[in-house]
Formats: structure tokens, sequence, C-alpha cells
């Protein structure tokens, strides 16, 4: 009842006319290489027979959280580089908010079932396609996506009470939980300490379930006699692990180690790793490691 706030500014990466055409440019290269890439794995997922198995209905999920991820946050930035206006209604940054945190959780989960998926396919071969069928596997998908959206949603409820009356500008270029809370005349402390622990379960139980998968995995690896052996188990979820790293590193530095008293830029420069280059990089990452990929879309 105490906001009178009815819109946020988001600086995003910096002003100035010279500064947001280039910053223009490059976002759009993007966002188009983005969206083409993930497509293209989704559709060779759902029209080749041959990829028609677990790990590539785990990676379509992927590609499609990937899509959500990009179109929620890159279109709004292209907007206020192309008009210079930088404002979202209050009302906007929290539908923002809400959605980017549940394809977050969601991705957590994602990658965990997909580490179990390696798990299972290096570790247990034979008991493989009895175990990762198809109810499994859709059950895992559902259980990822609906985890995702059911933990934002108390996070959002909870920052979307607080009351704004003050500076209206958010030295970020999302509407994200530290930024906002800290322009809120609210007393803060309970909701930054109830998102750290939020963003900890969401976060720490599928980290715990893949670092455990790779463990296994590394250890089965690492006894297979032959080099070629052991090169070709560990192909198969090499490119995952890249990925998990690349995700996990940037979650821990933004949500996870500062708390409360966060820094600005390296956060900006975090949080660009997990919302804008990693939805980039990952179809990259499994196409250019992937020959099952690489065949089906030269066919």
């Amino acid at each position: 009842n105490g906001t009178v706030v009815t819109e946020f500014i988001l600086l995003d990466f910096g002003n100035g006319p010279e500064l947001d055409c280039f910053l223009f440019l490059m976002f759009l290269s993007i966002y188009l290489v983005t969206i083409t890439g993930n497509t293209c794995v989704v559709v060779l997922a759902v029209v080749n027979q041959h990829l028609h198995t677990p790990v590539y209905f785990f990676l379509g999920n992927l590609a499609c959280l990937e899509i959500c991820y990009s179109s929620n946050i890159l279109p709004r930035m292209l907007l206020s580089y192309a008009g210079g206006d930088r404002r979202i209604s209050v009302r906007g940054c929290f539908t923002q908010y809400y959605f980017f945190g549940c394809l977050a959780g969601a991705e957590c989960y994602l990658l965990a079932a997909m580490s179990y998926d390696r798990y299972l396919a290096v570790c247990e071969p034979l008991h493989y396609p009895s175990r990762m069928d198809t109810k499994l596997c859709l059950r895992l998908g559902a259980a990822s996506w609906g985890s995702g959206f059911l933990s934002n949603s108390i996070l959002t409820f909870l920052i979307s009470n607080l009351d704004f009356c003050g500076p209206n500008e958010i030295d970020h270029f999302f509407c994200d939980s530290f930024p906002v809370m800290k322009l809120s005349c609210s007393d803060t402390r309970l909701v930054g300490f109830v998102t750290s622990v939020v963003a900890g379960v969401c976060s720490l139980p599928p980290f715990l379930l893949t670092f455990s998968s790779y463990l296994y995995i590394i250890t089965t690896v690492v006894r297979i006699p032959s080099a070629t052996g052991r090169k070709k188990a560990f192909s198969t979820c090499s490119s995952h692990l890249i990925v998990v790293i690349l995700f996990y590193w940037s979650i821990v530095v933004v949500y996870i180690l500062p708390f409360h008293d966060t820094h600005i830029l390296p956060n900006k420069i975090s949080s660009a790793f997990y919302t804008i280059l990693t939805p980039l990089v990952n179809p990259l990452i499994y196409s250019l490691r992937n020959k099952e990929i690489k065949k089906a879309l030269q066919k």
C-alpha cells in the first residue's frame, strides 16, 4: 500500500547514442543466433527419428527453455537500445522476474535430469533402456519445469509485496531480485535471506545430484582399459559437463556467495553468462561436439 512508484528504469549496460547503437547490433545478433540455434535443435529432435532418445528429449527441453530465457530478457533490451526508452512498469518488472526465476529453477533440475541420464548410459548401459524409458523421461521433464515455476512463485509474491517509494532506477539489464530489492523502502532483510535460501534449495540438490553423477561417470571411465573406449565414453557427456560448469558458476557468484551486499558490475557480467551467453553457446556446444546432431542437420 505504500508503493508510489509506477514504473522502473532499467539502466542496462550503458548510455549514449553511439554505445546504444553498438549494443543494439550486438544483442540483436546474439538473440537471432540464439533463437535460430535452439529452434534448430528442437526441430531436429522432433523430426529426426534417430534422435527420439532420452538424451535428445532432454536436449530439446533445454533448447526450449533457452528460447524462453532469451525471449524474456533480450527483446526488451533491444527496444530500449533502439528507442532509448528504458522504462518498464512495476507489474511488467515483476512478471519478467517471475518467468526468469521459474526458468532458472527449471534449468537446474533439467541439467540434473540430463546428468542422471548420462550416468545410466555410461555406468549402467545394460539397464539403461529399461530404466530410462518414456514414462521416466516425461516425469523428469515435467518435474523439472514444475519445480521451477513452483519455487519462484514464493519469491515473486514476497518481492511484489515490498513498498517502493523512492528511486526507481535499476542498475541492471533485467528485473532481478537483489537489484529490485535495493530500491525498496521496506525492510528487505527477510526477503533477501529467503531469496538466498530458495536459490540454494533450488540449486544445491540438483547440483549435488549432477556432481555425484559425474563422479561415478569419471570413476567408470577411468576404469575402461582402452584409451579409445575412455574417449568414446566421456565424449557422450563432455558437452553437458561444460554447460553445467558455466551455468552453476554464474548462479553461485550472483545469488549464493554475495547474499545481499552485491557489486553491480560483476553481477551484471555473471548474470549475462547464464541469461545471454549460455543460451547462445548451448546449441553450439552440443552441435559441434555431437556427431548425431551433425548428421541429422546434414540430412
